[in-house]
């Protein structure tokens, strides 16, 4: 039975453009992991959208004058736009105020976690700004961090710590839009009994083996330290209201409905195909695995509160894996707009081709730790391993097939004789192998690493073989070594086919007409004879020419 595989990409706020340590450290990385599992000929969809509600949205339309309708319909626009230019293709891109359904399913699963007895109010104190004559939620306050003393942190976590709070916990609050100091009031909210799910979390998450170390020990200590109930509705008109007649003026708290679009989505998706039962194939049945891309800033809500979630409602399937990543910097600092720190994606995009930028970043991931974008090293990486590794040997062998062989394969290399054969398949058979597994671990710069390692070794054997003097002196020696080469090139199409789709496109094209990306089964075909002699060839012409630093 075909395996299924559900992704999801966390939902980014629809106030901004995604810069590149968006891209690097969520949406490519999903995208990778699912060419790759389609490349295997697996069922997989892959969900996205905006997050629309909340503090962030209102606070932004406040600024530039507009309502929060019209600054999430322009910015989920513009994000989409980005993502395809980049060539991340999700199978649904929606947004949780515009999702058919969204909002009562996120109502149905306070009401259902209620029933349960796990959802109770609770008379709070919170900040109030007397000059704007409101309660002041989430990002409407700011401070410094009660847990690690950074300064800027929000009224619902840090990021510099990944800890999340009650806001009166803040140290030297002001109001975010006035900057005036707030009074603390009493307001009614709804909490979510994390503590009642706390023995079947740490069960749960100790039990998550091949997670990454960063998120299953993050996740792990979060629930040790002992988990507080947690306010899940704000005092905002912008959101999904609370279902309860008392919590009028109320609204669920953005990241108790968030999480809950990948579903609405999927079931928004499978409604306009026709089939409004479909998406339960996707989110009730344990036989298919969630996976959930995200930046290490977001690994308490996707590891910890929505899990609680699940198991408070009953009727959804756990996630399979949460391969959180973490940041990317630029010369060390965090990205920022407000600092003008970074390098956003349309901007790159307006220099450089994406199949460049996704190499590049690719092969930084931050996958266990803090790396840092560089735009020498943009330059560097590029001109060094796909242009004068990967572009180099595919222009060699294909230009002296099409100059002495007519573009035509030049010999079989599955006979007795083809004596580089017998190295470079095997080679090819390892190169594959460790590539396979290394993506499923979703280990993305390893799988990348052993592409590039392959062409070099290609390069090589190239120069080992020295077809411009084997043509002479033994011509079938030289159509059989050439046609070896041929197989690894072939495979090097194959390798980077999820990472660079449009150059391994072209690479897989010239030898397969009319096909623009490798097909499933392509991946089994590695390391055998699969290119038949005589089989015409097209030679891709210049894949990877070098790059030059734009003036910024």
């Amino acid at each position: 039975m075909t395996r299924r595989t559900l992704v999801t990409a966390a939902l980014p706020y629809a106030n901004y453009k995604p810069h590149l340590g968006h891209v690097a450290g969520v949406y490519l990385p999903a995208d990778i992991t699912v060419r790759f599992l389609r490349l295997r000929g697996e069922e997989v969809l892959f969900i996205c959208g905006s997050d629309d509600h909340g503090v962030p949205i209102t606070i932004s339309a406040q600024k530039e004058g507009v309502t929060p309708a019209e600054i999430t319909a322009k910015y989920r626009r513009e994000q989409l736009s980005t993502f395809t230019s980049l060539g991340i293709e999700f199978d649904r891109y929606s947004g949780t105020s515009v999702s058919p359904g969204h909002a009562a399913l996120s109502q149905e699963f306070f009401t259902k976690i209620r029933e349960r007895g796990d959802i109770e109010p609770r008379d709070t104190e919170q900040f109030f700004c007397r000059k704007d004559d409101r309660f002041l939620p989430d990002r409407y306050v700011e401070g410094t961090c009660p847990i690690c003393g950074a300064a800027g942190a929000r009224g619902d976590q840090c990021d510099t710590c990944g800890n999340s709070f009650e806001q009166t916990r803040l140290g030297s609050p002001r109001c975010a839009i006035c900057g005036t100091v707030p009074e603390v009031r009493a307001t009614r909210h709804w909490f979510f009994r994390l503590d009642r799910y706390q023995e079947r979390l740490e069960e749960w998450l100790a039990s998550r083996e091949g997670w990454r170390e960063n998120v299953r020990n993050f996740a792990l200590g979060i629930v040790r330290e002992g988990l507080p109930a947690r306010s899940i509705t704000r005092d905002l008109s912008w959101g999904v209201p609370v279902p309860l007649a008392e919590a009028a003026g109320k609204v669920l708290y953005v990241w108790f409905d968030a999480p809950i679009g990948y579903i609405s989505f999927t079931k928004e998706l499978y409604a306009e195909r026709g089939d409004p039962e479909g998406w339960k194939r996707w989110w009730q049945d344990p036989e298919c695995r969630i996976l959930h891309f995200l930046g290490k800033d977001n690994i308490i809500f996707h590891a910890v509160i929505w899990p609680a979630m699940l198991m408070g409602h009953g009727d959804y399937t756990l996630p399979a894996d949460i391969p959180a990543n973490e940041y990317l910097n630029f010369k060390g600092e965090k990205f920022s707009k407000s600092r003008g720190v970074g390098v956003w994606a349309d901007e790159i995009l307006e220099r450089y081709p994406a199949d460049r930028v996704r190499y590049y970043l690719a092969a930084i991931a931050p996958e266990g730790r803090d790396t840092n974008f560089s735009w020498e090293e943009f330059i560097q990486r590029n001109n060094a391993e796909l242009s004068d590794v990967v572009g180099n040997l595919a222009h060699r062998v294909f230009t002296f097939v099409e100059r002495y062989y007519g573009s035509a394969v030049p010999g079989d290399a599955g006979g007795a004789d083809a004596e580089l054969a017998r190295e470079i398949l095997p080679l090819v058979a390892g190169a594959r192998d460790r590539w396979v597994a290394a993506l499923e671990r979703t280990k993305l710069r390893e799988g990348l690493g052993i592409a590039i390692d392959l062409a070099r070794a290609g390069n090589r054997a190239f120069d080992a073989a020295e077809p411009w003097k084997s043509r002479k002196s033994d011509a079938e020696r030289c159509g059989r070594d050439l046609a070896a080469l041929l197989e690894l090139v072939r495979a090097v199409a194959v390798l980077l086919a999820p990472y660079i789709p449009e150059s391994a496109g072209k690479l897989w094209g010239a030898f397969h007409a009319g096909e623009r990306a490798p097909s499933p089964g392509a991946i089994a075909s590695l390391g055998s004879a699969a290119l038949r002699a005589g089989a015409p060839l097209a030679p891709p012409g210049i894949l990877f020419p070098r790059l030059e630093l734009a003036e910024s």
